[in-house]
Parts: C-alpha cells; sequence; structure tokens
C-alpha cells in the first residue's frame, strides 16, 4: 500500500503544479493509495508512525531533507517489528533547499523524473543513524538518514534558516550560513571513542557523522560515506587558524576537505561523544539541544529506500 505524505511549506512555488501532475499519474497507473499533508513542524514524524502502523509498506515523500527526516522518524518509532520496518520502502520527491540525500541518488528537483524513478525503480536496503542522549537518566532518540553535526555544523544550520527570511531560500543561504558560523563558534573540548576505542581527545571546532556524503547543500565532508556499507563516515575538526579556514574553503564541494591535515576521520558503527556542556546539534539539518554525552549508532539495513 502506497502511502503518501505532502509538505506544503517546502518548496511552495511549485506545489500546485507537482501536486496536479502526481494525482494525475496516479490515476494513469490506476495506483490506490492514502495521502497526508503536514501542518506543523515535527506532524510528519506522527504521520508516517501512523501509515506504517497501519500497514502501508510504501511512503513517498514530497519535500525536503527535513521533512524525509521525520518521515524516518515516524517509520522507526512505529510499533512494528524489525522484520516489517524493514520492507517498509521509502521514496523522495525533493522540494527543499539542501538536497543532500537525493543528491547521492541522483534525485534533483526535476520532479517528474524523481516520481517516475520511484514508481519504476527498486528498494535498497539502507542504513539508518540513531542519536542516543540522557535527560534526567532517561534515553532519547533522534534517527537521522543523511548525517548529524556538531560544532559550526548545527550553527551553520542556523544561520542558513535565519538567511531564508531576507534572500529567500536557495542553497548558498548554506555557504553564507557557515561563513557567519566561522565567525560566531566557540570551540569545545571532546572525548570520542569509535567502537569502543578512544580515537579524538581534542577541541572540537565541527564535526559530521556521515550515512550519506553530502551535507549544507552539496558540500562534500564525507565523500566516501555510503548509506548502504553498515558503517559511518566522519570528521572531526580540530580549531583551526584563519590561514587553514581560508585554505579548505575551495575544498568544500570537491571532496578533498578529509585531506587537511587538522581534520580526523573517522570510521566506525558506534561513536560516542563524551563531552558535558550544552550542545547544539544537527540532524539531517534539524536543530536539537541537550547535554552530552551522547552516543551515534548505525543500524544496517533498517529500512529500504526505492529509486
Amino acid at each position: 500500500m502506497l502511502g503518501i505524505i505532502i509538505n506544503p511549506k517546502s518548496g511552495k512555488r511549485a506545489f500546485r503544479a507537482q501536486r496536479i501532475y502526481l494525482w494525475k499519474l496516479l490515476r494513469k497507473r490506476h495506483q490506490p493509495f492514502a495521502y497526508r499533508v503536514t501542518k506543523y513542524a515535527g506532524h510528519t514524524i506522527e504521520l508516517a508512525r501512523e501509515l506504517a502502523e497501519k500497514g502501508y509498506d510504501e511512503i513517498l515523500v514530497l519535500g525536503g531533507d527535513g521533512t524525509l527526516s521525520e518521515a524516518v522518524n515516524g517509520i522507526m518509532r512505529a510499533e512494528i517489528s524489525a522484520e516489517q520496518r524493514a520492507q517498509i520502502q521509502l521514496g523522495l520527491m525533493p522540494r527543499g533547499t539542501g538536497n543532500d540525500w537525493g543528491r547521492y541518488w541522483g534525485l534533483n528537483k526535476q520532479f517528474k523524473e524523481s516520481l517516475r524513478r520511484f514508481f519504476e525503480g527498486e528498494g535498497h536496503p539502507i542504513d539508518i543513524g540513531c542519536l542516543t542522549y540522557w535527560r534526567n537518566g532517561i534515553a532519547h532518540h533522534r534517527y537521522f538518514i543523511n548525517s548529524v553535526g556538531f560544532g559550526v555544523d548545527p550553527l551553520t544550520c542556523k544561520k542558513a534558516e535565519t538567511l531564508k527570511y531576507y534572500i529567500g531560500s536557495h542553497h548558498v543561504n548554506y555557504l553564507f550560513g557557515l561563513i557567519a558560523a566561522i565567525v560566531a563558534h566557540k570551540s569545545q573540548h571532546m572525548v570520542l571513542n569509535v567502537d569502543g576505542k578512544e580515537t579524538v581527545n581534542d577541541l572540537l571546532f565541527t564535526m559530521n557523522i556521515g550515512n550519506g556524503p553530502f551535507s549544507g547543500g552539496g558540500i562534500k565532508q564525507n565523500p566516501d560515506a555510503n548509506p548502504t556499507d553498515g558503517v559511518f563516515h566522519g570528521m572531526f575538526v580540530r580549531k583551526p587558524t584563519f590561514r587553514q579556514i581560508i585554505n579548505a574553503l575551495p575544498k568544500l564541494y570537491n571532496g578533498k576537505l578529509t585531506e587537511l591535515p587538522f581534520i580526523y576521520s573517522l570510521l566506525g558503527k558506534e561513536i560516542e561523544i563524551n563531552c558535558h556542556q550544552h550542545m547544539l546539534i544537527e540532524a539531517d539539518g534539524i536543530l536539537e539541544n541537550f547535554i552530552g554525552p551522547c552516543r551515534v549508532t548505525c543500524l544496517h539495513n533498517a529500512l529500504q529506500f526505492r529509486v
């Protein structure tokens, strides 16, 4: 059964034409379906959980990376078996700003092509990340499909979101947001254990743990990340000098960031982050606040992505 989740606020200029085309396509295919429209932040989590628990095994998301991430959180929180969950095929018609998950799979804002690939494609087992942190001794989980970021990463998302009100939704928001975040960020000390072994003990400038290679609207922070290989690829950046920052800027989009000497490369299934200060983090561009420590775990073949 097919369930469709639509975020009308994401890429809203073309929304009417896209919706009309989709309805015509569904009628032409004689495709039975149910659809839900999001009404507020976090609503997609509720809708995706409802669809999963009602037995919908195909869920198509019309929205951006944040909407897709919320859909993943809803599916992962649904009261169904792991076997049922692993059979759910998730699809995406990109309508957001960054499109980092879609970019990996060759999906862009040519919505007719994205829909064709969903309806004619096949499911690929994919890994899902789980960020676990504690409040008052109670574990809380946030799932992510593409990446989770600390330090400058979430601050960039926060600045980029603010810029939308001034220059609209453009992928260059992330570049301008990055520059603003670099100026404003203050480093803090972190200890990282990767698969049980202490790997990093240093001041954190920024860190991105990737299930996919892209973040921030096409920045290639983890060029070798593959959402099907069962491990995370990450990069930890200790506090750089101004000259090092300038040298890094041309490498943001060409996959050569990890060649820089002040960047640690990480590879593992589970990463423990020990920091007892307040942390702002971003999971697929969605901001969260908490006080560390926390743990990031790779859930291998947790879902399927159809393309």
